[in-house]
């Protein structure tokens, strides 16, 4: 497999922390260009600071964190909105020796309440020393007894004595310091804090370097996705670190425009850019209605479009690609890749400018046989996979039986394990999940994948089936929710991405498949026997039930993750109310 050294050659265990990183890109000829709402006060106008000049405010995050007792380890959380306030903050915990909890916001303001309780418990759990608050969410979030001391963001540095940039104490590195520790979002269950000490940051952040090739004094980072994601604190790391520039915009930006994303990219020149599936599906539509209006971008200097964090839908791909080309977007810097915040991002990369690579493989020998055949493409029984490339510099991989916990061979289904320079070396305060979190030294992700054999004789690449959890066993098959959202998501009247499909046992034991689906006003009246019939066509079983819901109804994590198990947990409470549907569609 991979060779494990890290960090330009050296041993595991002697990754540079970050403290030096940021002192050289401070040194550089790298900026940050907030725009959007991000750009707070330039009244839309994008405003651009040199990594430079973003150290200075930095530095006296840390002097005034300092004055307040901060001390190397301390963990400080910050709870804001996208801004210049909210990064310096985050680099400002880095300089004062701090761990930095960037704290979720939610993504539908349905429950204060139930966003306050969850936020208490992550500042208890992550034993928070002083929280980082933006002004915006002061009204949202109001400490109470035992919740740590809150110093809203921009008054930081006006501590006690009004410290400066150059009265800030000097924190000595320490490689197994925790630099960060990231909640999960909580898609399967409830989240954890993945630990990411300096050592292990450090050497994915260099493995993504060798891997992609980023250069810092020619790539630009155009983001969007949220700071408490972990794919957008490390690529906001990224970009600190390596010297790279950086565009960053909010999400809600984008959320409430993604055709503003593919501008971004125009604009500024960028040249690196990343997001889940579902925000390559918006900027797919939204490109096309602009070459329906005549309006035209040049995304010609973008050399690397990652698609991560979920699932890899090809057909989502397939029409980027289309409605992209007359903007310049060259198919093969579209770059499906692997990663997960318990190896601090970076997992597996694909080659450079290949594009999209698929495996087409016989579905039901998929489902039955849990064997990844190749088959035909044009067959009506094919699924089609993406290659999601090999490991980082540092990391290695294999397949093994969930059950047995035996290695299988190549195109065998089995869950993924990882191990290497970036593996986590746990969850915090949480021991008693080291057994299920690690298998012989191994991370156990959860994933259920095969790899496929490199014709050349090199490291096999690998191809994710579906969540472990989430597989519905039909008859000794396992059936996969993402194919049925996916093809129920398509059609008219559906929001797409909004689709859940889960296993249910029926009065027999046997277990069955209930879809719950998001639908846009003026759906058609057969919509749930539309349904039913692309359910049978994709998996030859009929759903037990089709539930219509209102848009917004669906549970999804801070980072727009589905969360298949709370969806189902709802849908037996009977917390998914069904749309009004006239009598002549509800018999469908």
């Amino acid at each position: 497999m991979t060779d494990r050294t890290c960090c330009d050659g050296k041993q595991p265990g002697v990754c540079e922390p970050l403290g030096p990183r940021l002192r050289r890109t401070a040194a550089g000829t790298g900026s940050i260009t907030f725009v959007g709402s991000a750009a707070r006060g330039a009244q839309g106008t994008p405003r651009r600071l040199t990594w430079a000049e973003l150290h200075d405010d930095a530095k006296a995050v840390a002097a005034g964190l300092q004055a307040r007792g901060i001390r190397p380890g301390d963990h400080v959380a910050v709870l804001s909105l996208t801004s210049q306030a909210a990064v310096t903050a985050i680099q400002g915990i880095w300089l004062a020796g701090g761990c930095v909890l960037v704290l979720p916001l939610p993504m539908r303001m349905g429950s204060l309440t139930e966003f306050l309780n969850q936020t208490r418990a992550l500042l208890r759990h992550g034993d928070v020393r002083l929280v980082l608050l933006d002004p915006d969410l002061a009204a949202a979030y109001q400490p109470g007894e035992g919740d740590p001391p809150v110093v809203l963001l921009g008054e930081v540095q006006a501590g006690p004595g009004h410290p400066s940039a150059g009265d800030g104490r000097e924190v000595p590195d320490d490689p197994e310091r925790l630099a960060i520790l990231q909640f999960t979002s909580g898609s399967t269950s409830e989240p954890k804090g993945v630990m990411l000490p300096h050592r292990v940051l450090g050497a994915n952040l260099d493995a993504m370097r060798e891997a992609a090739r980023l250069d810092g004094e020619r790539d630009t980072f155009v983001m969007w996705v949220p700071l408490y994601h972990d794919m957008g604190l490390i690529c906001l790391t990224a970009c600190m670190t390596l010297g790279c520039s950086l565009v960053l915009a909010a999400p809600q930006d984008f959320l409430a425009s993604p055709g503003d994303w593919m501008r971004w990219l125009a604009d500024h020149r960028g040249t690196i850019t990343a997001g889940p599936n579902f925000s390559w599906a918006l900027a797919g539509r939204a490109l096309r209605r602009m070459t329906e209006r005549g309006e035209t971008l040049d995304l010609s200097t973008v050399r690397m479009a990652l698609n991560g964090a979920e699932p890899v839908d090809p057909a989502v791909v397939d029409e980027l690609i289309a409605v992209a080309g007359p903007h310049g977007l060259r198919p093969e810097a579209v770059f499906c890749a692997f990663g997960m915040a318990e190896v601090a991002v970076g997992g597996t990369f694909p080659p450079l400018l290949r594009g999209m690579r698929c495996d087409a493989v016989d579905r039901a020998a998929l489902e039955k046989e849990g064997v990844a055949r190749p088959a035909d493409a044009g067959r009506a029984t094919t699924r089609r996979l993406a290659l999601l490339g090999r490991p980082v510099p540092g990391l290695e991989m294999r397949i093994c039986d969930p059950a047995s916990g035996k290695e299988l061979g190549e195109r065998q289904v089995g869950e993924l394990e990882l191990r290497g320079t970036s593996v986590t070396p746990g969850y915090y305060k949480r021991p008693d999940l080291a057994a299920s979190l690690f298998h012989d030294g191994w991370l156990r992700t959860g994933d259920l994948a095969y790899v496929v054999p490199d014709p050349e004789g090199g490291t096999p690449e690998l191809v994710l089936c579906g969540r472990l959890k989430d597989v519905i066993i039909l008859g000794g098959r396992n059936v996969f929710p993402e194919d049925i959202e996916r093809s129920v998501g398509r059609l008219e009247g559906v929001r797409t991405g909004n689709v859940i499909a889960f296993g249910l046992p029926d009065a027999k034991g046997k277990e069955s498949i209930v879809v719950v689906a998001e639908v846009r006003p003026g759906f058609p009246q057969d919509l749930r026997r539309v349904i039913r019939g692309r359910v049978l066509a994709v998996c030859g079983i009929p759903p037990r039930d089709v539930r219509l819901v209102a848009p917004g109804s669906i549970p999804k994590t801070s980072s727009g993750k589905l969360q298949r198990s709370l969806c189902r947990q709802q849908y037996l409470d009977e917390a998914l109310p069904a749309v009004d549907v006239p009598p002549c569609a509800a018999g469908g």
